[in-house]
């Protein structure tokens, strides 16, 4: 009951939009999109529809809203573990394999954040528009480190693990695999 009453308070317009954000991709991942309404995120977040309503005119814009978020965290994960890599040739196609592949040392939000991202943009061809321009745009930003067919099949590759863990596919030895796919963005492997 407290957290409910702290959503309610007028002061604080970013707690709720971020409660409301956060349990309409909870809502997409356990229910689906279509389960996803004004009256299910209110109920989730404990506000009245009309406070969901002041803050997302349109089921759309909410979903939008989910959906940036969630690539903006993606995006700033992929970001700082490109920071950190002392390799400039393929650090973009490891740190896209890294976001992408949970091996348990990604915490529970981070998986869900991602998945959340793909079941939207599966499931909305406007958002498969907007992952298709992000991505696009990556691999033309990281054209001189990323831009090989061995990268780009190291990519999809790491999407098709992604989509077998969401589906609840049985991938014998991840971990193993996680390092070959590593092994083989290294520039020796060119």
């Amino acid at each position: 009951m407290e957290m409910e009453n702290a959503y309610k308070r007028k002061k604080q317009p970013e707690v709720v939009r971020r409660a409301l954000l956060d349990q309409a991709a909870r809502i997409t991942l356990e229910q689906g999109l279509s389960k996803v309404t004004f009256q299910a995120v209110a109920d989730a977040v404990g506000v009245t529809k009309g406070g969901v309503m002041h803050h997302f005119t349109t089921k759309n814009a909410l979903i939008l809203e989910v959906f940036h978020d969630a690539m903006a965290r993606f995006e700033a994960e992929v970001d700082q573990a490109m920071v950190k890599d002392p390799v400039r040739y393929g650090s973009f196609t490891r740190a896209y394999i890294n976001a992408t592949i949970s091996l348990g040392e990604k915490g529970q939000e981070e998986y869900d954040n991602q998945a959340t991202l793909y079941v939207l943009m599966l499931g909305d061809s406007e958002l498969r528009e907007l992952w298709a321009q992000w991505a696009n745009a990556q691999l033309k930003k990281h054209q001189a480190t990323d831009n090989t067919e061995t990268l780009c099949m190291v990519r999809l590759v790491a999407d098709g693990i992604w989509l077998s863990d969401f589906s609840g596919i049985s991938i014998p030895d991840k971990t193993s695999i996680h390092k070959r796919l590593i092994k083989m963005t290294q520039p020796e492997n060119e």
